[in-house]
């Protein structure tokens, strides 16, 4: 969607960049709407188809529209209105002290129309980020869902209504309608909030939401999406009737669709293909700066270049997601590295401050495999062993937070290090809110380098119990 640098301008900086996109379609146009918090606050991308390509964005001003997680809603004469969140105009009190306004969107000139007024402030007294807005109109009323409390343990889902949409909301009764903070700590999906209703055409609702499923009180994986079913009560939705909560499963009456590359829970990747598989993310972007699969057969060939993960900019990174607590990642490295600066290898990447890498380096002139840890800013090396020339397969492997690490070479397995902690590589450790990712990595750590790091496969796996 977003898959060009004029689209998506961003800084190296974790848990920054886009903010809560939300699509809608009208009259044959889908259109996405989004906060890039690095560069140009609100905008809006449109396709006629959602496979894309999609437009260049239209910026709404910073000054003309403040805030996040804006949303689109169109009503029945065709008028499309912008709604979001925003400090609190007449100053900010307390930290999260926002609310939740509306405002006619011109979709002529994409911009802003008319007057902008605050239509909620949140359901409970004292409220902290009003957030995720989203308008939909049934039965006479305008609804907003919206998630309060933040995205931590104590993120929910509260409701309003009105008959016009330029009118104070009323609050359901009941708000908030959904949470999870009342579980406690030990609940193994906790977070949970931030919603947006689906209508199947059919007569059914659901609900799509965030939260976050958690390993010895601490999330590794970010926030995810989780499904909820709907029904209506007296004016109000219900989320979960008789349950309350997430359920492990959701019962849904459509055909199933899977996406290209997708299984049950394994990425394995090989580098014959002379594109690059969509299931890698980079850090800021990626492009042929960092990397080829032309000038090898068989091997995807990353550049040493200057840039490293300590730094909030552009290094020569290639992850998959991580996508459960169990789990073995493994690649195949060949490397020589030109200089005592020059590193490379696999890497458990939370943020620049925070990861665990596992790298072929020199020293003293011999080549070496090492285990360092980066938390909170300060390097370690915990773990080293010599290398032959050649191929050497490096492995992390994980389960309850602890990681076992360990390389092969011809023929022999070694274990470099076994219970790791994984704790420092959390959103409750090292801040933000975004997941970990397992990729490839090489870096010449400041210095200028013409030599490249080859790597023959990445695998990530789930490890059966």
């Amino acid at each position: 969607m977003l898959d060009r640098e004029s689209q998506l301008p961003v800084s190296g900086e974790i848990s920054r960049g886009i903010f809560a996109p939300t699509i809608r379609y009208h009259k044959g146009t889908y259109y996405m709407i989004t906060t890039n918090v690095s560069h140009g606050g609100n905008f809006v991308v449109t396709a006629t188809d959602p496979r894309g390509p999609w437009s260049e964005p239209y910026y709404l001003g910073e000054e003309e529209c403040p805030g996040i997680d804006p949303s689109l809603f169109f009503d029945d004469d065709d008028r499309c209105y912008y709604v979001g969140t925003r400090p609190n105009p007449e100053g900010v009190r307390y930290n999260g002290d926002w609310e939740i306004w509306v405002q006619e969107l011109d979709l002529e000139t994409m911009k802003l129309t008319g007057e902008s007024m605050a239509i909620w402030k949140g359901a409970v007294k004292g409220v902290i980020w009003p957030e995720g807005p989203h308008l939909y109109k049934k039965d006479g009323y305008y609804y907003l869902v919206h998630a309060e409390g933040g995205t931590g343990p104590e993120h929910s889902i509260s409701v309003a209504r009105s008959k016009e949409i330029f009118k104070w909301f009323e609050g359901c009764p009941r708000n908030p309608i959904f949470t999870h903070r009342n579980l406690g700590k030990n609940y193994p999906v906790i977070y949970a909030g931030h919603g947006d209703l689906v209508d199947d055409k059919d007569g059914n609702w659901y609900i799509v939401m965030l939260a976050s499923r958690q390993c010895e009180r601490h999330c590794s994986l970010g926030r995810e999406t989780f499904l909820a079913k709907v029904i209506w009560e007296d004016g109000w939705p219900v989320i979960n009737e008789g349950i309350g909560k997430l359920t492990d499963e959701v019962e849904v009456p459509l055909e199933e669709h899977k996406f290209a590359n997708e299984n049950e829970w394994s990425d394995s990747l090989h580098f014959f293909d002379k594109e690059l598989d969509q299931r890698f993310v980079g850090i800021e972007k990626i492009n042929d700066e960092i990397y080829s699969l032309s000038e090898r057969e068989g091997f995807l060939k990353l550049k040493t270049r200057k840039e490293r993960l300590e730094d909030m900019g552009y290094p020569s990174y290639l992850g998959l997601r991580q996508k459960d607590y169990s789990f073995v990642a493994e690649t195949g490295v060949d490397f020589e590295p030109a200089s005592e600066k020059e590193c490379g290898g696999l890497v458990l990447y939370q943020n620049h401050e925070n990861h665990l890498i596992v790298e072929i380096v020199k020293r003293n002139g011999e080549r070496m495999i090492e285990v360092r840890k980066v938390i909170k800013g300060s390097e370690s090396v915990s773990a080293s062993e010599k290398l032959t020339e050649g191929l050497v397969t490096i492995e992390i492997e994980a389960a309850a937070q602890k990681a076992i690490v360990r390389m092969r070479q011809e023929g022999k397995c070694t274990t470099l290090e076994e219970d790791i902690d994984l704790l420092p590589y959390t959103t409750e450790e090292a801040g933000g809110f975004v997941g970990c990712t397992v990729g490839m990595y090489t870096s010449a750590n400041g210095e200028e380098s013409t030599n490249h790091c080859d790597f023959a496969w990445m695998t990530l796996r789930r490890k059966e119990a």
